[in-house]
Formats: C-alpha cells, sequence, structure tokens
C-alpha cells in the first residue's frame, strides 16, 4: 500500500507540472506573436526614416558625407542581448559562443561589451569577456522602450566621453516559430554606402520632397532615430528567439512528462494487480483454514 501511495503522489505531482508546462507553451507562443507584429510595425517605422535620410542624401549630400566617420582609434563597443528569465534552452549560451567568437575576429585595441539580460552575463564572463554593464526587462512589450533609452544613453557616453569609435550589437534571431539563430550587426558608424544609395533611389511620389530645418540638425535626428530603431529590432527579435526557444524546451518537457506519466501509470496499474491478488489470496487462504478446521 505505501507503494502505491507512492505512485499516487508521483503521478499527481506530473499532471501538475504537465499542466504548468502547458501554461508556458500557451505563454510563450502569444508572446512570440506579439513580438512579431511588434517587428512587422518596426519595419514601417524605419521605411520613414530612410525616407528621410533619401530626402537629405538627394539635396544635401556633400553635407551629409562630411559626417562621416574618421579613422578608427580601434575602440570597439559591443551589445550582447540575452534573457533575463531560464528555462530557454541554450538560449544565452549561443549567442555568447557566437558574440566571443565574433569579436576576436574584428581589428581592436579596446573593447567594452554590455549585456541586456542577466543571464548571458556568466556565459560571456565564462568565455574571457568582462561586462561593464547590464540591463534586465521584466514586463511586457511596453517597457521595451524605456530600457533602450537607458541603453542609448550608456552608448551615447561611450561615443561622447570614452571615444567608441565602433559598436556591435548581437542577438539571437527567430527563424521561425521554433527556431532561431545569432546574428551580428555593425550599428555605428553607419554605412556610408548604403546613404550614398540612396541618393540614387528613385523617389516613390510624383511630390518632390523638401525640408525647412537645418540639414546637420535633421541629418543628427534622423540618425537618433535610426540608431534607437536598430536597437529596439534587435531586442524585439531577441525576445522573439527567446520565446521560441522556450517554447521547444517546454514541447520537449511535455513530450518527456508525458512518456513519465505512462511508466508511472504501468507501474502503478501492476501495483494494484498485485495488491488485489495478495489480498484475494489471503482470502482464500483464510478460507481454506476456516473450512478444513
Amino acid at each position: 500500500m505505501e507503494e502505491l501511495e507512492r505512485l499516487k503522489r508521483k503521478i499527481k505531482n506530473a499532471r501538475e507540472l504537465q499542466s504548468l508546462v502547458k501554461i508556458m507553451k500557451t505563454i510563450s507562443a502569444s508572446n512570440i506573436r506579439e513580438y512579431e507584429q511588434a517587428v512587422e510595425s518596426l519595419s514601417e517605422y524605419n521605411k520613414t526614416v530612410e525616407m528621410g535620410l533619401q530626402i537629405l542624401m538627394q539635396n544635401e549630400a556633400e553635407k551629409v558625407l562630411t559626417f562621416a566617420p574618421s579613422e578608427s582609434r580601434g575602440r570597439l563597443g559591443a551589445v550582447v542581448f540575452g534573457s533575463d528569465q531560464g528555462l530557454c534552452g541554450n538560449f544565452n549560451e549561443l549567442i555568447a559562443s557566437f558574440a566571443v567568437d565574433k569579436m576576436k575576429g574584428i581589428s581592436h585595441q579596446e573593447l567594452k561589451a554590455l549585456a541586456v539580460g542577466e543571464r548571458v552575463i556568466a556565459r560571456l564572463e565564462e568565455a574571457g569577456q568582462p561586462i561593464e554593464a547590464h540591463f534586465s526587462f521584466y514586463g511586457n512589450h511596453l517597457g521595451i522602450t524605456q530600457v533602450m533609452l537607458d541603453l542609448l544613453l550608456k552608448i551615447e557616453e561611450w561615443r561622447s566621453k570614452e571615444e567608441v569609435d565602433q559598436i556591435i550589437l548581437f542577438y539571437n534571431q527567430s527563424v521561425s516559430d521554433a527556431a532561431f539563430s545569432p546574428h551580428m550587426v555593425y550599428l555605428f558608424p553607419l554605412d556610408m554606402k548604403w546613404l550614398a544609395g540612396l541618393a540614387e533611389k528613385e523617389w516613390p511620389s510624383r511630390a518632390l520632397p523638401a525640408f525647412s530645418m537645418d540639414a546637420s540638425r535633421l541629418f543628427s535626428s534622423l540618425v537618433r532615430q535610426y540608431l534607437f530603431f536598430s536597437l529596439y529590432r534587435a531586442f524585439v527579435e531577441s525576445l522573439a528567439s527567446e520565446n521560441a526557444s522556450r517554447l521547444l524546451s517546454m514541447q520537449m518537457a511535455e513530450k518527456n512528462i508525458e512518456e513519465h506519466l505512462v511508466d508511472l501509470n504501468v507501474q502503478f496499474q501492476k501495483q494494484r494487480q498485485a495488491a488485489i491478488t495478495s489480498e484475494l489470496l489471503d482470502v482464500v487462504v483464510g478460507f481454506e483454514a476456516l473450512a478444513g478446521r
């Protein structure tokens, strides 16, 4: 009987864990769609910023190109996007390993690194990459803006006070609902070839574009918006990938729990049948003893 009670407790605990895993699967799937929609809406925002830069390049190309970065001083800044929550498989290990390998291949004299997400810090430090500061995020997509503003302030401090002249983003990019891959993006300096290409791009309307404010101020404002967009997109795609990884982990956990429940139920049935058989034998033996006497 003690064995039966023990198996009953195990089956109950497994079913409760199964319910929890199903809830986490549902939450992860919902979050993936939410962040994918955010990425889709960002594409329209980016299109507007690009059109502003295109207007500048078509009217003030020479003035804009004077903002081209000077020769690199070899100071590299890296921003690595990880997770603040667990149960997401090898999400942090993958991006940390990818970032460290890529940074080793980039020529630099000094390297500074930031982490977005606490759980990726240990992976980076284990690989020999110290972290100067980190930013955490707990909540829904509405709280991403504040984290990105804080991150932008830190990056601006890098550029203005510490003269970091090259900044790179590392984040996991969603490939499908349950798959992702590490990705690297140069945040700064801007690609001057890309800017020059905007001047040759056909304007999508018959109305000729124009602007009234100072070109340098407009360019500075558009660049800030472009940097914010790049950071925001990296973070949102990282969050979508994190939830995709968690969804995959929960699917595997659910499968393991189902298999474990099958084994437990088989054991329970065997133990229950053995207990019933034992009780019947006791009854039969008792009856025969009474009948013989």
